[in-house]
């Protein structure tokens, strides 16, 4: 395990070097599916060194990048990478978004590291070793009223059609709560700062696997609760995220599901 630990930290600095140096620079920015759904040359560069670092010490392991997308091995661990995780932040110059990489052994995720290079913060978890920020042990809030929570959230660029509620609802309802609600643009960030205790919670709709594979587990190593919208345990690869400190779980829950009963 020290050794999967330390290609991680490798990787996840490596890329956060490549991250800061073209930070507020000069680079190429195209466009996903959406005019709004950013990728830059700087992931691609960032995600290539992830991958880069990973494979000289194990070739053999499947790796999902956002950017160059399946490698799949016959391998029981998988890399799952988010080079830059709120690209649309750092094109325009926020300070606000990371590197996050989830090690998934046998499908459950045993290791993840999420960096902000701009704020050195570095976020890292082990699967029954508790959750860190820059060394030092982090945990979820106490808070239980969930009339003063800090809540933070996000929205997709592109909504299912097929869906019954459009997320603007749910985000309606928990603002006719009174709750103060951020979005700050990057989900890996929003968990991890559930996970120190910044927030209370956090929800999104239809998020990715590299979106969410560290934070995940940083959040449950922080003793906090990650559901779906109907109070499932589930994974990386689900595509509702609630994450709590865990007190206040059940009354999110409720707000979120108040305009389907």
């Amino acid at each position: 395990m020290e050794e999967l630990k330390k290609v991680l930290l490798d990787a996840t600095h490596e890329a956060g070097k490549i991250i800061q140096s073209y930070f507020n620079g000069t680079f190429v920015i195209n466009h996903k599916e959406g005019v709004n759904n950013l990728v830059t040359e700087v992931d691609h560069l960032a995600e290539q060194k992830i991958i880069s670092v990973i494979k000289a010490t194990y070739p053999t392991h499947s790796i999902i990048g956002e950017e160059s997308g399946e490698n799949i091995q016959l391998s029981d661990y998988q890399w799952v990478i988010d080079p830059i995780d709120g690209t649309v932040n750092f094109a325009h110059g926020i300070p606000l978004c990371c590197v996050s990489i989830g090690l998934l052994l046998n499908g459950s995720v045993i290791m993840g590291a999420v960096y902000n290079p701009m704020m050195n913060e570095l976020f890292f978890a082990e699967k029954g070793k508790g959750a860190t920020l820059n060394g030092n042990p982090i945990k979820v809030s106490g808070k239980s009223d969930f009339k003063t929570a800090f809540l933070v959230t996000g929205f997709p660029y592109k909504w299912p059609e097929n869906s019954l509620e459009h997320p603007v609802k749910v985000f309606e309802r928990m603002v006719l709560e009174g709750l103060p609600i951020r979005r700050l643009g990057s989900a890996a960030i929003d968990l991890c700062w559930v996970a120190c205790g910044r927030f209370d919670g956090f929800w999104e709709y239809n998020l990715s696997a590299w979106d969410v594979a560290a934070g995940y587990l940083i959040v449950l190593e922080a003793g906090g609760t990650i559901t779906d919208f109907d109070g499932n345990i589930g994974n990386v690869f689900d595509k509702q995220t609630l994450a709590t400190n865990g007190l206040i779980h059940k009354d999110i829950l409720s707000v979120i599901n108040r305009g389907s009963e």
